[in-house]
């Protein structure tokens, strides 16, 4: 019983250790419930009753119990960072999808909704001279002004 228990002992210390590094770093863990679990271990290794002690097979019933709440958090860590990489990528792609669709507009004939028209009435038709990204979103000039691609309606071809 006195490995068990000395078993117990070496795995809070490797999850103190682990959480003072990850506390250094700035990161959040979350063994608390892997502390709590391995402290209700120790707890019941201690009191148990003398006459009648625990079997070793419930003890690495446990064990095996912690070793897979272990697997599973560093699990659920490895895919939240694999979620946040997939984000920051589709964002990245979705900046260069607008950027691509706004430089392939120049030379073209478009169509725009008058953005300061309140009817929506009132359309706008030049050819696209140049483009730009100001605020993040791109932009065409025509004529002398500049309007969001989200405004236009309809591209030509310039012939």
């Amino acid at each position: 019983m006195t490995s068990v228990s000395s078993e117990i002992v070496n795995m809070q210390s490797q999850t103190a250790v682990a959480n003072a590094t990850a506390q250094k770093a700035g990161k959040t863990t979350s063994t608390d419930d892997s502390n709590m679990f391995l402290t209700l271990m120790l707890q019941q290794l201690q009191n148990q009753d003398p006459t009648q002690p625990t079997d070793n097979t419930e003890w690495l019933a446990q064990l095996a119990q912690y070793s897979s709440l272990e697997q599973m958090t560093q699990m659920n860590s490895g895919l939240t960072d694999c979620m946040n990489y997939i984000s920051a990528m589709y964002s990245d792609m979705s900046a260069n999808s607008e950027i691509t669709q706004t430089l392939s507009l120049i030379g073209k004939e478009v169509t725009i909704k008058d953005p300061e028209d309140s009817t929506g009435l009132k359309k706008i038709t030049g050819k696209v001279e140049e483009a730009s990204f100001e605020d993040g979103t791109g932009q065409v000039k025509v004529g002398d002004n500049y309007y969001s691609i989200a405004n236009i309606i309809s591209v030509r071809d310039n012939k």
